[in-house]
């Protein structure tokens, strides 16, 4: 069976690189039948951040990856935790101490603070005081090349002289990030390795350690990075790094997961929009490409855009409301009218504030809004055509057809439906731009207050 691991380290919020591995991880284990298990590495406490594993939970949950298998408890998956399995990791160091593997050191650190790459430790195993401080590390063999094969960057190989005699277990008893990664995916027998290419120039050492025990070594699947428009890594700095960012500034996380799916991953055919479900589906890693998967910023505008246009109106209200509340306060408004006249008009929820800040207090507007050189019209003719409009809408009962009445008033005056449309929406908005036409805006309104801001805009064309 297939099975695959997203494992962060809970070192601050869902940075979109990570949720790109846990998602194509997630693809993949559902494409084929397999699990998805989610490993949190926190065996370096130094980097540990409080609530950043609740957050990488939340994060999961939301976006619709919810993990298979962990630790039972009440009845509910745990994920599995590094820190909570120490005891696993010295068996095993010390299983290949053993074998001659690996073998213990007490070499100082050096000025620099890092442990001693080149150490004396390996030839005087019985000189060396276990009782004092002291790590774990492979025996690396100094002879030969290693191999492996990626799914995605193809074969690479390194010289055994190149590499070092990596720590296994900290003088803490802690392991090491690469020694704890490689115990637990054998143990927890995961098939395919997923992740970011960053970890290329470790997989070498990871396939030594696979060997030195005689298990067998899993698929390897490195993913390309992303990169900013124009080159660059994206950054927490620039505002562009996590999950978090985005949907603070109102973009939908169906949007988020289907743009992600697709940084690095070219599906087959011209579809852009998926479910989720349709992601498992078409996901293949054959479809990963090695270049750096450049993050389109007005893509996935366009894409969240076309979400929130096609997303049915109670479910968008749920995500929208707070975006809605923030520029409307009245309670005579029809919020989900509103809220169906915009979604057509904006590529994110956070617009919707600025749309709308002409629904509670009338904005302080010139004439000049009812210039049109498009339609040719005037603020003489705005004028004309308030006038003629305001006893009609005084006259109007409700259901009546309010385009129809403003359309019947073109033909009585002859002129093109705009000639009275632009004048009318512009006096409702107070502003050249706005959601919705004349007919939706008085609809919205009401007929009280449309007549009252008809009257204002009269009495500012004098």
């Amino acid at each position: 069976m297939i099975r695959t691991r997203f494992a962060p380290s809970p070192t601050g919020f869902m940075h979109i690189g990570g949720l790109r591995t846990a998602l194509f991880c997630y693809l993949h284990a559902k494409k084929m039948g397999g699990k998805f298990i989610l490993r949190i590495e926190d065996t370096d406490q130094s980097r540990f951040v409080e609530g950043a594993a609740e957050k990488i939970f939340e994060t999961l949950k939301v976006a619709g990856l919810i993990y298979d298998e962990g630790p039972d408890v009440g009845g509910l998956y745990a994920p599995y935790t590094q820190s909570q399995r120490k005891e696993l990791y010295l068996k095993h160091a010390l299983e290949l101490v053993a074998k001659g593997g690996a073998y213990y050191c007490d070499c100082k650190k050096t000025e620099e603070g890092e442990e001693a790459v080149v150490c004396a430790c390996k030839g005087r195993q019985g000189e060396v005081d276990k009782a004092a401080p002291h790590v774990i590390r492979h025996a690396t063999p100094a002879e030969g090349q290693t191999t492996f094969v990626d799914q995605v960057f193809g074969e690479i190989t390194v010289e055994n002289s190149e590499i070092d005699d990596q720590v296994l277990i900290k003088s803490d008893g802690m392991p090491t990030y690469n020694f704890a990664n490689v115990v637990d995916d054998h143990a927890m027998a995961i098939t395919h390795v997923m992740r970011g290419s960053e970890f290329l120039s470790s997989t070498p050492k990871h396939k030594l350690l696979y060997e030195a025990f005689g298990w067998g070594v899993p698929t390897f699947v490195h993913l390309p990075l992303i990169v900013r428009a124009g080159g660059g890594k994206l950054s927490k700095r620039d505002g562009d790094a996590y999950f978090e960012d985005y949907v603070g500034q109102g973009l939908l996380v169906e949007a988020l997961v289907n743009f992600v799916a697709l940084l690095g991953f070219a599906p087959s055919g011209e579809q852009e929009i998926f479910t989720l479900e349709e992601l498992c589906q078409v996901f293949d890693i054959k479809g990963i490409s090695k270049s750096p998967a450049t993050f389109d910023m007005q893509k996935l505008r366009w894409m969240n855009g076309e979400y929130i246009k096609n997303m049915p109106l109670d479910k968008l209200m749920e995500v929208a409301k707070p975006y809605i509340d923030a520029a409307v306060k009245r309670d005579d408004i029809d919020k989900v009218a509103l809220l169906d006249i915009v979604k057509s008009r904006i590529a994110t929820l956070a617009e919707i504030p600025e749309m709308l800040d002409f629904i509670d207090v009338l904005p302080e507007y010139s004439t000049e809004i009812f210039i049109n050189s498009k339609s040719k019209a005037d603020e003489a003719t705005a004028k004309n055509i308030l006038t003629k409009i305001l006893p009609k809408i005084e006259a109007s009962k409700e259901g009546d057809d309010l385009y129809k009445i403003l359309t019947d008033l073109a033909a009585e005056e002859g002129v093109k439906n705009p000639i009275v449309l632009w004048p009318v929406r512009c006096a409702l908005a107070g502003k050249e731009t706005s959601p919705g036409g004349a007919s939706d805006l008085l609809k919205i309104f009401g007929k009280e207050e449309s007549i009252k801001r008809i009257k204002a805009a009269l009495e500012k064309l004098g």
